[in-house]
């Protein structure tokens, strides 16, 4: 039924309530339709202000976020001047390397997601990895970049919106244990093999450092029973009376079993791997002489820090350079070269895919008109 005849009926409705006609309106049965008329005539015209609007203004309002936090940067010219020189360096073909790993970065999440929401609904891998990158851009401003998980949800049915995001949370809490388990490990070859008397990290006494290291394994090993029941924490939620009057949204979490959850550990394992590597091999190319091994030890520590405080994305470089420069600083006195890495790998790891995935957003339809 078009627009002119939901404006004969709403004319037919107003004449009656004034007092314009006493001919009957409508009977009872009529009136139901009427209102799902007035509902789907107004539902389209909120589905053409998100699909129309919403992306282009979210386009504009990212790419000004980004040039305004590049700008904001202190050291960022600085460290963007040898990025550039890395290009055409003796080690430019490591840059490249960090570039291809980017790829294969973002392709583990893709296919990690693909996987987990194959349970309600099947994706190709294109498809998972635009979402992917589209999640990049909706988490751009949120804290740890928790809007990640509806970012990609767009990618799917309208009804499968939901359940896609719960079902991201599967995900999510597996690189956080990854995240955890490897900043632990680091933390304690930087407590014992790196601090002495002479290098220390700024306000953290190894008093602290024990204690921080005893809470992270209790919380570590609490998280791992979680993971791997993820029933429990289900029929624990359903306690909650909001939870369980929409149980068809999280139902799906009981279906993992511990083989399919190992899996999705193990990818995630991947592609922290991957953050390593990248994050070591920059340090390389702008010249940050310390051995690999501590270079990664350094790195995970950091990754655990970046887990632990909130940040969001546009204020992560100033957080991540601070970090880095305390951690590597015990190991290098090349602040310059520590600064670069961490800009180039918030430009590489981040920026870039928030930038494609702000383009792919501009082609979505948030709701598909029947």
């Amino acid at each position: 039924m078009g627009v002119k005849n939901y404006w004969q009926n709403f004319s037919r409705l107003a004449a009656h309530v004034s007092g314009l006609t006493t001919t009957p309106l409508f009977s009872l049965a009529t009136i139901p339709v009427l209102c799902s008329q007035i509902t789907e005539f107004l539902n389209r015209k909120l589905k053409i202000f998100l699909n129309y609007f919403v992306g282009p203004t979210l386009f504009v309002w990212l790419s000004y976020s980004i040039y305004r936090q590049i700008q904001k940067q202190a050291d960022v010219q600085q460290s963007w001047d040898l990025i550039l020189s890395a290009f055409t360096g003796p080690r430019s073909w490591k840059f490249g390397v960090v570039i291809i790993l980017m790829f294969f970065n973002w392709g583990i999440e893709a296919r990690k997601w693909q996987l987990l929401v194959g349970r309600i609904q099947k994706v190709s891998f294109i498809t998972a990895y635009r979402a992917i990158l589209s999640g990049q851009a909706f988490a751009f401003n949120t804290p740890n970049r928790v809007g990640e998980s509806a970012g990609r949800s767009v990618f799917l049915e309208e009804g499968n919106r939901l359940r896609g995001i719960v079902l991201s949370v599967v995900g999510s809490m597996s690189q956080v244990l990854v995240t955890f388990l490897m900043g632990l490990l680091g933390l304690i070859y930087l407590r014992f093999h790196i601090l002495d008397a002479t290098r220390h990290v700024e306000g953290l006494s190894a008093f602290w450092i024990d204690g921080l290291i005893g809470m992270i394994s209790v919380g570590i090993l609490l998280f791992i029973l979680l993971y791997f029941r993820l029933s429990w924490l289900i029929r624990l939620l359903e306690k909650i009376p909001f939870i369980a009057k929409h149980r068809f949204f999280v139902q799906k979490l009981e279906d993992f079993y511990w083989k399919e959850l190992t899996g999705i550990l193990l990818l995630s394992f991947c592609r922290y791997v991957v953050f390593v590597a990248q994050y070591v091999i920059l340090l390389e190319v702008f010249e940050v002489n310390v051995n690999w091994i501590d270079a990664a030890t350094m790195v995970c520590v950091m990754f655990l820090v970046l887990a632990i405080v909130p940040t969001i994305a546009l204020a992560e470089l100033g957080f991540r350079g601070k970090v880095s420069i305390q951690l590597f600083g015990l190991l290098s006195s090349n602040t310059v070269g520590i600064i670069a890495t961490a800009a180039g790998i918030w430009i590489i790891n981040l920026i870039i895919p928030a930038i494609a995935g702000s383009l792919f957003i501009l082609g979505i339809r948030l709701f598909r008109n029947k």
